[in-house]
């Protein structure tokens, strides 16, 4: 039951992340913003490491560091698929992906659920589906390359599920920090070669949503801390699954913040969502 609660509450909390994180993105380079929100996160968790007990260890920190190598992959591949288009089907295949690797992961290494949860777990992916599904109309069909890309985009997205939960349970935030770490460190090398790229034209980066994106920052860092404690004490496939769910979160928010409107394939998303939460915590 707890770990059905840590992962919807986790969903939901990166999508308050992501909401952000488009926000600020919208006034700031979104290259920029994802390195403020990865150095936000790793200040953060600096300040918290003291109450958190945590061994170093060299498999803490080669599993937390390439969980950030993935993590920057998993964001420039998204863009990438995004911009292609149509979002309405890329943006859904990569979060069902995204769920699929941890979900094999775990079930192939022995991890069992019983027929209900099995259920939740197909009730799940659907909601998945649903929630990030995007009417737009005229969508046209997505073309090879950007299928291609949001599929990694999803794997890379898993394989950063995979990673966090092969780091040692008595680890502590230590797999977050090098996550965080790794993932600002490489973003602000792309963000040093896209100022030099810009200097000669005269464009900006744009400075105008840095606040927001801290903002972002400190709440992806919450939301990572979840997921790290749902995969120490629950099962991968679940978390995984559950938190493929992401997209509810920035949808809601949207729809309060923004006014926008949400479709009827995605209040039945949502629907499908709790009554999958409900049957995995049975």
């Amino acid at each position: 039951m707890l770990t059905a609660a840590l992962g919807t509450f986790a969903a939901l909390v990166f999508g308050a992340a992501d909401f952000l994180g488009g926000l600020s993105s919208r006034r700031t380079h979104p290259v920029l913003v994802t390195a403020i929100v990865a150095l936000t996160g790793l200040v953060l968790l600096l300040l918290f490491l003291p109450f958190v007990p945590g061994r170093w260890s060299p498999e803490a920190l080669l599993w937390g560091g390439l969980s950030g190598v993935a993590g920057c992959l998993a964001i420039g591949l998204l863009y990438a698929c995004l911009a292609i288009g149509p979002m309405s089907i890329l943006s859904p295949l990569t979060a069902v992906i995204s769920a699929l690797v941890p979900l094999g992961f775990g079930l192939a290494r022995g991890e069992k659920l019983g027929s209900l949860g099995l259920v939740g777990l197909g009730l799940a992916l659907v909601a998945v589906v649903l929630v990030g599904f995007v009417p737009e109309k005229g969508a046209v069909r997505p073309t090879l390359p950007g299928v291609l890309m949001a599929v990694g985009s999803g794997a890379m997205i898993g394989a950063f599920l995979v990673l966090i939960d092969l780091a040692p349970d008595d680890s502590g935030l230590v797999p977050l920090l090098m996550n965080r770490g790794v993932n600002g460190l490489i973003m602000l090398v792309v963000t040093g070669i896209l100022v030099l790229r810009f200097r000669p034209t005269g464009r900006k980066l744009g400075t105008g949503g840095v606040r927001l994106a801290m903002l972002g920052g400190t709440v992806d860092a919450v939301a990572n801390s979840l997921l790290l404690l749902g995969v120490r004490i629950g099962d991968l496939s679940v978390i995984g699954v559950l938190t493929a769910l992401y997209p509810a979160g920035t949808i809601l928010l949207a729809a309060t913040v923004l006014k926008e409107r949400i479709a009827p394939v995605q209040w039945a998303g949502l629907g499908l969502a709790l009554l999958a939460t409900a049957l995995l915590a049975l």
